[in-house]
C-alpha cells in the first residue's frame, strides 16, 4: 500500500526528506506504520483491543511528537502534515488513525496554549523525547457529548490541584501515558467556566465504570472511568478552555477526524477496485455488473478529498491571524467540515461495498467490507451531526452566504 505521495496536501517542503541519519519524511514514515497497522487491523477489530503494534511503530518513527516545536524536541509539523498521516493510517486501520488524531488534538491544545508556562513546556519536551501517548477526557456522565460543560471542579490547595471526575468516555485510557481533561474552574464556577488540565500517568488512577462493545472503532477502547487525579497547580493551562476550544480543540479535531475518515473511505475504495479488477480478469475483460458503483465511489471520494483539502486551506488562512479561528466564519466552516466529511465518508464506503456485491458483504472473503463500513458509521455520531447542526443554526443565520467562487 506504499505510495509515498501525500493523500491530501502537497508535499511539505519543511518536512524532512532525509538527513545525516537517513530520517525519512512524514509520508514515508506514516506509510511504514500503516503497513504494520493493516497487518493487525482485523485482529484489533475482532478482539476490540488497542492497536499496540501500530503505536509501537509510531513511537519508533517519532511520529507521536511531530506537532511539537523543534526547539522543544519535536519536528514542528503543520496541521496539514498531521492530517496526511491521519489519512494514511485511516486507510489501514480506522482505530489507529482515530487514536492518533485524538492524541494530536490534545497535543495541539497544550502546544498552542501553554504560553511561556514552565510546566507545560517541560511536559512537551518529555512527550517529544519519550513519544508519550496522550488521552482525552472531555465528556462526563450527565453531560453526554456536551464538551463545553463540566460538572466536576478542580480544587486548589497549597499549590496542588486535585480532581475527581466521572468520565463517561476516555478512549485508550489504560494505554495512555498522560491525560488531558476539562474541568470546572472551581466549586462555585459555572459549568461552562472550564479549564484544561494535564496529568501524567503517575498523577491519576482510573476506575472503570463502562465497557466498550461497539459496532465499529473497537480498537479505540473508549470505556468510562472515574478519574482521580492530583498534581501541581501549574498543570492547569493558563488560558481558559473557552478560548482553547474555539482556537484549537474544535478546528484541529474536525480537521484530523475528517482526514482519518477520508483514509477509511480510501481504503474501502482500494478494496473495491481490487475486486472489480479481479472480476474483470476472470470474465475475460468483461466488467462485473456492479462496476458502475466503483465509478460512483471514486467520484464520491474525490468530493470528500476536495472537502477536506478546502478545510485545510480554510484552516491555514484563518490560523495565520491572531484569533482568526474564533471568527464566526471560521467556526462555521470547520464545523460544517466535520458534518460534510463524515456523511461523504459513509456514502463513499457504502458505495464501494456495493461495487463488491456479495463478496464485500460476506466476512469470509478477501474483499470483505464489514470492518470499513462498521468503522465509518461512527463518523456522523462521533459528536452527533444533529447536535452540531443544531448548535450551528445561529451562526448560519447570522453569517452572509458566499456569492462568488473567487473570494
Amino acid at each position: 500500500m506504499t505510495h509515498n505521495v501525500s493523500p491530501l496536501t502537497p508535499r511539505n517542503p519543511r518536512a524532512r526528506t532525509g538527513d545525516a541519519s537517513g530520517s525519512p519524511d512524514f509520508i514515508a514514515r506514516a506509510e511504514a506504520v500503516a503497513e504494520i497497522a493493516e497487518r493487525f487491523a482485523d485482529a484489533v477489530d475482532r478482539e476490540a483491543r488497542f492497536p499496540a503494534e501500530a503505536f509501537a511503530a509510531l513511537r519508533e518513527r517519532k511520529l507521536l511528537g511531530m506537532l511539537i516545536a523543534q526547539e522543544l524536541g519535536g519536528e514542528g509539523a503543520r496541521a496539514a502534515d498531521v492530517a496526511d498521516v491521519c489519512a494514511i493510517l485511516g486507510r489501514a486501520c480506522a482505530s489507529t488513525a482515530m487514536i492518533f488524531a485524538m492524541h494530536q488534538v490534545k497535543l495541539a491544545c497544550i502546544a498552542r496554549h501553554a504560553r511561556a508556562a514552565a510546566w507545560p513546556l517541560a511536559f512537551l519536551r518529555e512527550v517529544a523525547e519519550r513519544q508519550w501517548l496522550i488521552a482525552s477526557s472531555t465528556t462526563e456522565g450527565g453531560n453526554g457529548a456536551d464538551i463545553r460543560s463540566s460538572e466536576a471542579p478542580v480544587r486548589l490547595s497549597g499549590g496542588r490541584v486535585s480532581l475527581e471526575r466521572d468520565a463517561s468516555c476516555i478512549s485508550y485510557g489504560r494505554e495512555a501515558d498522560a491525560l488531558v481533561t476539562t474541568a470546572r474552574r472551581s466549586d462555585s464556577a459555572a459549568k461552562s467556566d472550564q479549564v484544561l488540565v494535564v496529568f501524567r500517568r503517575q498523577d491519576y488512577t482510573l476506575e472503570q465504570t463502562q465497557s466498550w462493545d461497539t459496532l465499529g472503532m473497537r480498537g479505540t477502547c473508549s470505556v468510562g472511568f472515574i478519574v482521580r487525579a492530583e498534581g501541581e497547580a501549574e498543570q492547569i493551562l493558563p488560558e481558559p478552555y473557552e478560548r482553547i476550544h474555539s482556537q484549537t480543540m474544535l478546528p484541529y479535531a474536525h480537521l484530523f477526524w475528517s482526514a482519518a475518515w477520508f483514509g477509511v473511505a480510501s481504503g474501502a475504495l482500494a478494496r473495491a477496485r481490487a475486486f472489480v479488477r479481479k472480476a474483470a480478469r476472470a470474465g475475460g475483460g468483461r466488467m462485473p455488473p456492479a462496476a458502475a458503483q466503483l465509478t460512483r465511489a471514486r467520484l464520491s471520494l474525490e468530493t470528500l478529498r476536495a472537502t477536506v483539502q478546502a478545510g485545510i486551506a480554510n484552516f491555514e488562512r484563518h490560523a495565520a491571524d491572531p484569533g482568526g479561528l474564533s471568527t464566526m466564519e471560521a467556526q462555521l466552516a470547520l464545523t460544517m467540515l466535520k458534518v460534510e466529511a463524515s456523511e461523504l465518508a459513509v456514502a463513499t464506503t457504502m458505495t464501494a461495498m456495493r461495487a463488491c456485491g456479495l463478496s464485500g458483504y460476506r466476512n469470509d472473503t478477501e474483499f470483505a467490507m464489514g470492518r470499513y463500513l462498521r468503522d465509518i458509521l461512527s463518523a456522523p455520531i462521533m459528536i452527533s451531526n444533529d447536535r452540531i447542526l443544531a448548535s450551528a443554526d445561529p451562526a448560519a443565520l447570522m453569517s452572509e452566504a458566499p456569492t462568488a467562487l473567487s473570494r
